[in-house]
């Protein structure tokens, strides 16, 4: 039997960052992910614990609005990577979340050969 319960549910944009900063990592092609500012102009990539300082998440007018600040592998094609991305994230933010997002910003930081 399913009962309905009233109340609502809140997820954190650090939640959320989460999420996508784990399936990001997990796409061919993304090396790793950057801070949004580049204080000296070098893309550093983040550590694994601190994927969600490179990723923004503030509320737009319909949804969120996603800022990924990424590092890729050279050699790989940006615009297939970054299409991958996006669209692996839409999936993801509607199946766990059921949210679809306002917009999905992809900023390249910078190219790295993986080691």
């Amino acid at each position: 039997m399913q009962k309905d319960i009233s109340g609502g549910l809140s997820i954190s944009n650090n939640a959320i960052a989460d999420i996508i900063g784990y399936e990001a990592m997990e796409l061919y092609g993304v090396v790793g992910m950057a801070a949004p500012t580049l204080s000296d102009g070098i893309a550093k990539i983040l550590p694994q614990s601190k994927y969600r300082r490179g990723i923004v998440v503030t509320e737009g007018a319909t949804g969120a609005i996603i800022d990924l600040y990424v590092v890729l592998e050279y050699g790989t094609n940006v615009t297939a990577v970054t299409t991958n991305l996006e669209e692996r994230i839409l999936f993801v933010l509607k199946q766990i979340l059921d949210m679809s997002p306002q917009a999905i910003n992809i900023h390249v930081q910078g190219m790295k050969v993986r080691n």
